[in-house]
């Protein structure tokens, strides 16, 4: 199971999210490095864990700014596949991230947000723009619920827009509980990732919010998933080095 570690960009800075509450976010203190400055978080974490990939949450373009492109350069020549969430609301910001380089190099991931998208129908257009290898759609939930902007996704639950979502094409899911973000209570959608394993044994699953260290990361990998989205455990020290290099010789339960 991989292990991808996350940085939430607010004003130019990396903040320590806490439960999805964004007005209250601080500057990131850490272990890692001495300052809060996204390329020297980017450096740390590939420097102390030879991380690969990365994803960031641009908590600006979430909120209606501008892309920092500069920043998502800046990571990307740390050697880092990015998977950028920019708060896209359909197809034409899509397409605008899916065009992005970096010396050539494209962006890893483009996230389709549950809690950005305008309408559902987007979903599908979303996939045939950015490809499916590509394109991630985010099922963000909070305390359990899902947090819909599109009229035709509210009211419904987790599983039902998950399977909405494969049937639009989407092969990649990350599955996000915004509330246990930063809380250090564990992901909590263990059994929700278990579910959506049993829809399709091929898609890849990506969980994260509120991983603590080595036994959550087991919990997930148990529950199938590909993938683990993991922030304060690695700036606090409780996943080291080899906690993150074990996890990665975990078979996957299908």
């Amino acid at each position: 199971m991989r292990v991808i570690p996350v940085i939430d960009l607010q004003h130019r800075l990396v903040v320590r999210g806490v439960a999805g509450r964004r007005d209250e976010y601080r500057p990131i203190q850490s272990s890692l490095c001495d300052n809060p400055e996204p390329l020297a978080v980017g450096r740390a974490l590939v420097e102390r864990f030879d991380f690969g990939e990365l994803y960031l949450a641009d908590l600006d373009a979430i909120a209606g700014a501008e892309p920092a492109w500069d920043v998502y350069s800046q990571l990307a020549e740390c050697g880092l596949g990015l998977w950028i969430d920019a708060g896209l609301t359909g197809p034409s910001a899509a397409r605008r991230l899916a065009e992005f380089t970096t010396d050539g190099r494209p962006l890893a991931a483009v996230i389709a947000g549950l809690e950005s998208l305008a309408d559902a129908d987007h979903l599908r257009a979303m996939v045939d723009v950015v490809g499916p290898e590509r394109l991630v759609f985010s099922l963000d939930l909070k305390a359990a619920t899902p947090l819909a902007a599109a009229p035709a996704w509210r009211g419904r639950d987790a599983e039902s827009i998950a399977v909405g979502a494969l049937d639009s094409g989407v092969r990649r899911l990350i599955v996000l509980d915004l509330a246990r973000v930063g809380t250090g209570t564990g992901a909590g959608t263990e059994t929700l990732c278990r579910r959506l394993r049993q829809l399709d044994r091929h898609w890849e699953i990506t969980a994260g919010g509120g991983v603590r260290g080595p036994a959550d990361l087991a919990g997930l990998a148990d529950s199938g998933c590909d993938a683990a989205l993991v922030a304060s455990a690695l700036h606090d020290g409780r996943l080291t080095p080899s906690d993150v290099a074990e996890f990665l010789r975990i078979p996957l339960q299908r």
